[in-house]
């Protein structure tokens, strides 16, 4: 999954390609020809402490780009990432196919809504707070993998009492958000683990698992590109972020080693061939 961020404050590439619409359509193009398997595109930035900006602020950025895509010739899977459900709706509408929710439905009830109302997938991302409070909020008071597996596991079981139908799930453990440097190398350790733990249970005893679901459970996605867990042990959390590629190489080896079905980067084209590799290996 290549990243596109139309924005003018993203932590890694905030600014290069929120000014028109031709140059965003001409970075997907090249995503497209370095092997990306889905564009991911979002108007809001997500990093701690980043400015939330109104509903119709967030759709005049990512919609002209949709719009230009799909004219354009573009005919690569397009996920709108975003919180609100009605960015969300419009995006689909205007071409995207998947709905990538940082906040897994929390900070719109209507968003599960909209994805089943649509029959696309959706993306369910581990999230607590908002990006001003959410790195306050990385307590887990035990086994983390534990923990978020639990509280994502109640987000799939709403997605699935809105109507979402259980193939178009995809969990993300959330790396780097509301957790710790520590945590998210341990989430990273452990992301085979969340395929079989998110799925929700049946029945009062809960010991049994939702009818018809896949031994795998749900898909996963896990998005480890470029971010300050990686700067933590690299010991350059004040550089650039582009200086962190080979760190994000590493996560994104075990991401494929664990499991994961997804990988979120912003260099496609380094991880194309590291993603090929390792899953060459471990697969």
């Amino acid at each position: 999954m290549g990243i596109l961020n139309v924005t003018p404050d993203s932590f890694s590439d905030g600014g290069k390609y929120n000014q028109s619409a031709v140059a965003a359509v001409g970075r997907i193009n090249l995503m497209e020809r370095q092997g990306a398997g889905i564009i991911d595109i979002g108007g809001q930035s997500t990093r701690p402490n980043a400015e939330v900006i109104k509903s119709g602020e967030e759709s005049a950025r990512v919609l002209p780009v949709i719009q230009a895509a799909r004219q354009m010739g573009v005919t690569t899977p397009i996920s709108i990432d975003t919180f609100r459900a009605d960015v969300a709706r419009d995006a689909v509408l205007a071409g995207a196919n998947i709905i990538n929710d940082v906040s897994g439905g929390l900070l719109d009830s209507l968003m599960l809504r909209v994805a089943s109302d649509l029959q696309v997938p959706i993306c369910l991302m581990h999230y607590r707070g908002d990006p001003a409070t959410m790195q306050g909020l990385a307590n887990y008071g035990g086994d983390v993998v534990e923990m978020v597996a639990a509280e994502l596991r109640e987000r799939c079981a709403a997605a699935l009492k809105a109507g979402v139908y259980r193939w178009n799930i995809i969990v993300d453990p959330g790396i780097g958000f509301a957790k710790t440097p520590q945590q998210s190398y341990q989430l990273t350790k452990e992301t085979g683990k969340f395929a079989a733990l998110c799925c929700p249970v049946l029945g009062g005893e809960g010991t049994s698992r939702v009818q018809g679901m896949p031994a795998g459970g749900f898909a996963v996605l896990v998005g480890p590109s470029r971010k300050s867990f990686i700067g933590h042990i690299l010991k350059d959390e004040g550089s650039s972020t582009e200086r962190r590629l080979w760190g994000t190489a590493a996560a994104a080896t075990a991401a494929v080693q664990q499991g994961a079905h997804i990988v979120r980067v912003h260099d496609v084209a380094e991880m194309r061939d590291v993603i090929a590799v390792a899953d060459a290996i471990y697969r």
